[in-house]
């Protein structure tokens, strides 16, 4: 019953990932979610034939993965949406067709009568942008030239001539092209109106309604957590406050620093909105996590770089700060032989740190020479919630697509350099997860993600010196976050 649980809740949140790929491909979203689910469905087979105590063959793993993998990349390219409608040229035509004379070719609609094109041309100072080529796109204009200043100055420059000339009709953007050539992009701002805030009474009322839910549905949660056959009450209700508080303290900060910063930059965005979930038997944390959504596009890659990084570093360190104190009032016990099948209440009964190196340091700190390698912990409630908010986090700052990490490695290195980044973190991951089985839902989901986020209207102009140094420390504290303790630090420690 466990299997078919697990597998229907992986089931929900890959369709939730696949719909998000309509933009991209004409592919259908169910086509998608059955070449991705099929591995999961070969193993939860093979685990209901064959049982949990038998050891699934290596091959059984690998191969359903990567031809799925690659099945699931060729339905995407295949139905992959082009960025403009015009036909592609030298396209065949089979011998049958050869006397049918094509329909005429439409233009594309122009989205500037001409005077306002000669209006456009005088927003680029030869001397900043010397522009050649203007061309039409659907909502969009491009306009292709030779740069001739600093990347911030043209675009700022470029950006206050066209909010002159045109108001709020278009959004200004600055990208880099196929040949490294920056060019500008006028696209039609769909709300034609300035950036207004989104909190309002309304959305208030909905963002405290469902905090409040979701304390309660984390609360009960505690009771599946620590015990399923604690009986329901509100004494035993109770027990589950620590739990709750410090698990939606640390999401709510994520979340909020997140907001912060957006607002800051003058970027539309909801309020945090969390989820809640009542517990599950496989998945009993009472909350899907927390999120807001940006309404408008990120202006710069510092932006998009303080963005992702302010919300996530503010709830890893307090998120830490809580695991040190859970772990503190935390019990030592001894470590207990690995059972074949995974329950989640016994392996927070008898935690292991070692899988992570942060984790173990932050457990050494907090418990010093009584965690050895023959102890284990029984973890607080404090500690249980921090280090739930941890993985989250964690989760998120994996550099691939629209999470943290991979915004932050967009900002770092251009939206092309973070794509093919993201494909090879991706693969390494997964042999990762082939040593460490508890990664491997993590791979997988990852390789479920576009690679590619939404670029910033000022996508060229880089991070200074300071955010890139910043940026490489987060990345190698997510590397410290996923990668296990190697033996050598192990004797160091006495773990």
């Amino acid at each position: 019953m466990n299997a078919f649980a697990l597998l229907f809740l992986l089931g929900i949140i890959t369709y939730l990932i696949v719909r998000r790929l309509a933009s991209v491909t004409r592919t259908p979203a169910w086509l998608l979610w059955l070449v991705a689910m099929t591995p999961a469905f070969i193993w939860s087979i093979w685990g209901i034939v064959k049982g949990a105590e038998k050891t699934m063959p290596s091959e059984l793993v690998v191969i359903p993965f990567i031809v799925c993998l690659v099945l699931y990349w060729c339905l995407i390219q295949v139905g992959r949406i082009p960025p403009s409608i015009e036909p592609a040229n030298g396209s065949q035509r089979s011998p049958a067709t050869k006397e049918v004379k094509p329909p005429p070719e439409i233009p594309a609609p122009q989205l500037l009568n001409k005077i306002e094109e000669a209006n456009l041309k005088n927003c680029f100072p030869w001397s900043v942008y010397y522009l050649q080529q203007v061309e039409y796109r659907p909502q969009a204009v491009i306009c292709r030239g030779q740069l001739r200043s600093s990347p911030e100055v043209a675009y700022r420059t470029i950006r206050e001539n066209v909010e002159l000339a045109f108001g709020n009709r278009f959004y200004t953007i600055f990208q880099e092209g196929a040949s490294s050539k920056p060019f500008f992009a006028l696209v039609t701002n769909p709300s034609g109106q300035t950036v207004t805030s989104e909190a309002t009474s309304s959305r208030l009322l909905l963002a405290l309604f469902l905090l409040a839910f979701t304390f309660c549905t984390s609360a009960l949660a505690w009771l599946q957590i620590a015990n399923p056959e604690t009986p329901l009450s509100l004494r035993n209700l109770s027990l589950g406050i620590p739990y709750a508080t410090t698990l939606l303290v640390v999401l709510g900060i994520h979340e909020l620093g997140r907001y912060w910063v957006a607002r800051r930059y003058q970027v539309r965005t909801t309020l945090p909105y969390f989820i809640p979930v009542l517990p599950l038997p496989l998945f009993p944390f009472g909350t899907f996590g927390v999120f807001t959504h940006l309404r408008s596009p990120i202006p710069t890659r510092r932006a998009l770089f303080d963005i992702a990084t302010v919300g996530a570093l503010s709830a890893l360190a307090v998120g830490c700060l809580f695991l040190w104190w859970g772990l503190a009032h935390s019990q030592v016990v001894p470590l207990s032989a690995p059972t074949p099948q995974f329950r989640l209440t016994t392996w927070l009964q008898a935690f292991d740190p070692r899988f992570s190196l942060l984790i173990s340091l932050v457990s050494k700190l907090a418990i010093g020479s009584q965690l050895t390698a023959q102890t284990a912990i029984t973890l607080h409630p404090v500690a249980v919630a921090a280090f739930i908010s941890i993985a989250v986090t964690t989760f998120k700052l994996m550099p691939v697509g629209q999470l943290d990490g991979g915004r932050i490695t967009h900002a770092m290195f251009g939206q092309r350099r973070s794509a093919n980044a993201s494909q090879v973190i991706r693969l390494l991951l997964f042999v990762l997860a082939l040593r460490q089985s508890h990664l491997m839902v993590l791979a997988i989901m990852l390789f479920l993600l576009p690679a590619t986020d939404e670029a910033a209207l000022n996508d060229v102009t880089e991070l200074d010196d300071r955010r890139y140094f910043s940026g490489l420390l987060v990345l190698l504290l997510t590397l410290t976050l996923i990668l296990p303790v190697p033996e050598v630090i192990q004797q160091l420690l006495g773990m």
